[in-house]
């Protein structure tokens, strides 16, 4: 095994056991009068792609800051290893956590005024502590590994957006994190430059890091996912392989959302048509 293989490898987890990585149990979460999570309840193992999917407003991405601890739920149990993230208090607590969980957010976030290279240097370096030499190195290898080593030098305005995209994954995964979440990364790119940052998001599975994705491309998450949430209202309404949810969903909305996601010519297996609804109706559905 050669040093950038080496390097490498570290960014995966053990492989997949049937203990779970992340595991949400019962989780409520409010915002005032306003109910966004109702008893949730996920498990992530070790290896794993887990997608999310479901209509806006679901509660999908709150699930995932309630794993990283961006948001404290009123009620149930969240736990990313042995660390119970419900109750965590102090920065110091979060810090550690998200040393081990990596989150790609829709937006970039990468510091306009440093290069790319920079950019992925500067949280090894400040704040675990990584010896600047060996950072760089690494560094360089991840940007390799997401297609964008000729851009070492460039700052992110002299990037396009799929581009910029793929350095904010490589910078997740400079702190070599256990798990890495992806909220919607791909929503905010045009269509030119959405498979770019999935051809990435796919190797890192291939690799065996443990991933959670929401996302809204579903022909992605049913070739990618090995276990898939499908969440509307706050609530799960159904989960399970992916080869089941894409393929015969045993809930009637599931195969709802999904008949409108992928089109009428790529209804999953079993599903039937929905009847169109009455003209006086339809003024209702718009």
């Amino acid at each position: 095994m050669n040093a950038t293989d080496a390097f490498l490898s570290t960014l995966v987890t053990a492989p997949a056991s049937n203990a779970a990585l992340v595991n949400l149990k019962n989780v409520h979460l409010s915002f005032g009068s306003n109910e966004v999570l109702k008893g949730i309840d996920v498990q992530v193992r070790r290896g794993e792609a887990v997608s999310i999917i479901g209509p806006s407003g679901s509660g999908k991405s709150t699930i995932l800051r309630c794993i990283t601890g961006l948001l404290r739920p009123q009620r149930g149990e969240i736990l990313v290893g042995a660390t119970r993230v419900d109750t965590l208090r102090t920065e110091a607590e979060l810090i550690a956590l998200r040393k081990r969980v990596g989150f790609v957010f829709q937006q970039y976030n990468l510091f306009p005024h440093l290069t790319v290279l920079e950019n992925l240097v500067l949280a090894p370096t400040r704040v675990v502590g990584r010896d600047r030499t060996a950072a760089l190195r690494e560094a360089r290898e991840l940007l390799k590994k997401v297609r964008l080593a000729h851009k070492e030098s460039a700052y992110p305005g002299e990037l396009s957006g799929g581009q910029q995209q793929r350095v904010a994954i490589a910078r997740a995964l400079a702190m070599q994190p256990e798990l890495i979440l992806f909220d919607e990364v791909t929503s905010a790119l045009d269509p030119e430059t959405v498979g770019e940052v999935l051809t990435v998001i796919r190797d890192l599975v291939k690799d065996g890091m443990t991933c959670v994705l929401v996302t809204h491309e579903m022909r992605f998450a049913e070739e990618v996912s090995d276990q898939v949430y499908f969440t509307e209202a706050g609530r799960i309404v159904e989960h399970g392989p992916a080869r089941q949810i894409f393929g015969n969903p045993s809930s009637e909305r599931t195969r709802e959302f999904l008949q409108r996601s992928l089109g009428e010519g790529t209804r999953p297996r079993n599903m039937q048509p929905t009847p169109p609804l009455p003209f006086n109706q339809l003024r209702f559905a718009l």
